[in-house]
């Protein structure tokens, strides 16, 4: 399976690459198995998260699980939503707003942005018990990738190939890599305790279809750091989503 291979190899800073030798073809259709990169990187934060809960405070269990992800993706990311808020919040034109996103240092739109997205992140997780929080990682993370990963089919890739940063362009996706992109990412939605919970769902599409639109507007199409914030936005929603549910139950 050098698709699912090169998914790993690409959304995670674990040396995958030493299983096989994938040919750079494959790095073009990685995005439709990025929901079961999800499983693993939710599954993997989960564990640390139920077993440091067992001798430390919840809070404390919260954030060794964030850091978990963290340390699986090496910030991926989170690199690219501070490219995303540098560059549309200090951009004034297209051009302005790419050139801004390929700069590797990193500007005060994009501090604030994490210190905000970070911020209410862990708050959000914090409040919820540690059992409903668990459920919400499991489910937000692979079903957020599902949903954030559709940009490749509505918006083109707004710099030349030779331009990206990871020289890759990906491929719009084929009936089979749409099922491989969204049976893992529905199913997902298993993990939640109930079927009140899957309301939260609806928040990461609402959050897609905005800054979708908003990609289009401002730099007609999309980057990869535009993938990477897009996923941490919509799963943020679906957060915001189980804690209002949650609250209100």
């Amino acid at each position: 399976m050098l698709h699912l291979l090169a998914a790993f190899i690409f959304f995670t800073r674990l040396p995958f690459w030493r299983l096989a030798e994938v040919p750079g073809e494959y790095f073009k259709h990685v995005v439709s198995w990025w929901p079961l990169v999800g499983w693993f990187t939710a599954g993997v934060s989960v564990l640390v998260l139920y077993a440091s809960s067992l001798i430390l405070p919840d809070a404390v269990a919260v954030l060794l699980a964030i850091l978990t992800r963290l340390l699986i993706t090496g910030c991926l990311h989170e690199d690219g939503l501070a490219d995303f808020f540098d560059g549309f919040g200090g951009g004034t034109s297209r051009e302005r707003i790419l050139a801004i996103m390929k700069d590797s240092h990193i500007g005060s739109y994009g501090v604030i942005g994490l210190i905000g997205y970070f911020a209410l992140y862990y708050t959000l997780l914090s409040s919820l018990p540690l059992t409903v929080a668990g459920a919400a990682m499991l489910a937000g993370d692979p079903f957020s990738k599902g949903v954030s990963a559709m940009i490749i089919n509505r918006l083109p890739y707004a710099r030349k190939e030779e331009e990206a940063k990871n020289k890759t362009v990906y491929s719009r996706m084929t009936a089979t890599e749409y099922l491989i992109c969204l049976i893992p990412a529905c199913l997902s939605l298993y993990w939640l305790s109930g079927i009140v919970y899957a309301g939260a769902a609806l928040f990461p599409i609402v959050v897609w279809y905005l800054l979708t639109s908003l990609m289009k507007h401002k730099i007609q199409g999309y980057t990869g750091d535009c993938c990477g914030a897009l996923f941490l936005l919509c799963e943020l929603s679906f957060m915001l989503g189980i804690v209002i549910i949650h609250t209100l139950s």
